[in-house]
């Protein structure tokens, strides 16, 4: 059975547009309360939210949803996602919730769901859930004193503070090091920066006065540039850059150069390897991190292990496998030792006690390999099924026998926008470029 809500992602879209409206998330708060009816106690949920203006607006209509449903709620307010998911397990939570569409527009917005464990939900429970949605629920809902009551709750950026300081050795001291940070007007804006200080560096803020509308908007992990000159204009020994709800990071060196996750993930493995911290021999990495990885990693008898596009598919095999570090060549980085889904601050503290311990600049630690020439391009269609196309198939197919086995093609749907994204990899730069473009071309042509 197919998924008409949940994506890769949980459910996202354009707010107060199907599906993103008040009335599903009042909805899912409902269909949701209801799947998590363990017993005769009283029931809790945790809701976090990012900055957006429709924030407000979904977690009412949740609120109301988990109310009706009896579960009691706790509001934490604006917190990065794995916050929310470590508070849902702190505070014995049933099932936690982030209101937020990451790294996507301030028009868009989403609900991500965990369970008590902390871990994003299965498919068989996000099935349950929209079978649920689809049902008319009033005779399912409680009355009288059952009802759940809401509340604010006070001292949880605290709590996330110490956490992620605790992520770290006691003796580890940032002091010496000027570190440019930009919470990207979102979820973090407020924790973020304060862990950093604590931890003794001094702090270069950007991206810390959200307005509801400003999240992601010329900042933030997406669109680096202004932290790329404040590096330079402050002479900063590190960017860090997040993402609208955190779950993601990308470093910018001392000379204003970009640092992906594929290397952030090449400077972990390698330094928990040598301190013997690094499980099952390897990482867990999509089908989209660079060729020039998984070289690395086998030239140090590490290996990577591949998934779908996707943090959920790459914890679902770190759990499976035993594997303690995974993540995306986007900055999503999760490291199970600490947290159950990716925490760009917890990874960003993880690569400045490297650069800490090394005493080298972040140029010099954190570029661990040379990428192979890889091209991304995404096309949006309006609908339908673009691939489906003749042409589109005889153009995929020209591109895998041009590549042979000197490079990697991968074709996929974005499990979040109306997008199909193109990605070609090969020592050969050239060759890359012209087998995405004829394969982009084509697309273009089916989708118009």
């Amino acid at each position: 059975m197919g998924r008409t809500y949940f994506g890769t992602d949980g459910i996202r879209g354009t707010a107060n547009r199907h599906p993103m409206t008040a009335e599903l998330a009042m909805k899912v708060g409902m269909a949701a309360g209801i799947a998590f009816q363990r017993g005769s106690y009283r029931h809790r949920v945790v809701i976090g939210k990012d900055t957006r203006r429709s924030s407000y607006m979904i977690e009412n209509a949740m609120v109301a949803g988990f109310t009706a449903a009896g579960m009691d709620v706790f509001l934490l307010g604006p917190m990065p996602t794995p916050a929310v998911a470590m508070l849902t397990r702190s505070l014995r939570a049933d099932i936690g919730v982030m209101i937020s569409a990451s790294h996507n527009p301030f028009e868009d917005n989403g609900i991500k769901l965990f369970g008590p464990d902390g871990y994003k939900l299965s498919d068989e429970i996000e099935l349950k859930i929209e079978r649920l949605l689809d049902d008319d629920l009033t005779s399912r809902l409680p009355t009288g004193d059952r009802l759940g009551r809401a509340k604010r709750v006070d001292g949880v950026h605290d709590r996330y503070i110490e956490f992620a300081k605790r992520t770290l050795p006691r003796e580890m001291s940032f002091e010496g090091l000027r570190v440019a940070i930009d919470c990207a007007n979102g979820a973090a804006y407020r924790v973020a920066p304060e862990v950093l200080w604590e931890l003794g560096a001094e702090i270069v803020k950007l991206g810390v006065s959200p307005d509801g509308i400003n999240i992601n908007k010329g900042c933030g992990s997406t669109d680096p540039a202004a932290l790329i000159d404040k590096v330079r204009e402050v002479r900063a020994d590190i960017g860090i850059a997040l993402d609208g709800d955190a779950d993601r990071v990308l470093i910018v060196d001392e000379t204003g150069a970009v640092v992906d996750g594929d290397q952030l993930m090449a400077v972990i493995a390698e330094s928990w390897a040598e301190d013997g911290r690094l499980a099952a021999g390897g990482i867990v990495a999509t089908i989209m991190s660079n060729l020039g990885l998984e070289r690395f990693l086998q030239d140090r008898q590490l290996q990577l292990a591949r998934t779908k596009v996707g943090d959920r598919y790459v914890v679902e095999h770190m759990r499976e496998h035993g594997y303690n570090v995974g993540g995306e060549q986007s900055g999503h980085i999760v490291l199970s030792d600490y947290g159950t889904t990716g925490d760009g601050l917890v990874s960003a503290l993880q690569i400045l006690a490297v650069v800490k311990r090394k005493g080298g600049t972040v140029s010099q630690v954190c570029r661990r390999f040379e990428p192979v020439p890889q091209i991304l391009k995404n096309v949006r269609f309006a609908g339908g099924e673009p691939l489906e196309r003749e042409w589109v198939q005889d153009a995929i197919a020209t591109g895998r026998e041009r590549l042979g086995n000197a490079g990697r093609l991968v074709i996929r749907p974005s499990g979040t926008e109306p997008l199909i994204r193109v990605m070609a990899e090969g020592d050969d730069r050239g060759l890359v470029n012209s087998v995405v473009d004829d394969i982009v071309g084509a697309l273009r042509q089916a989708a118009a």
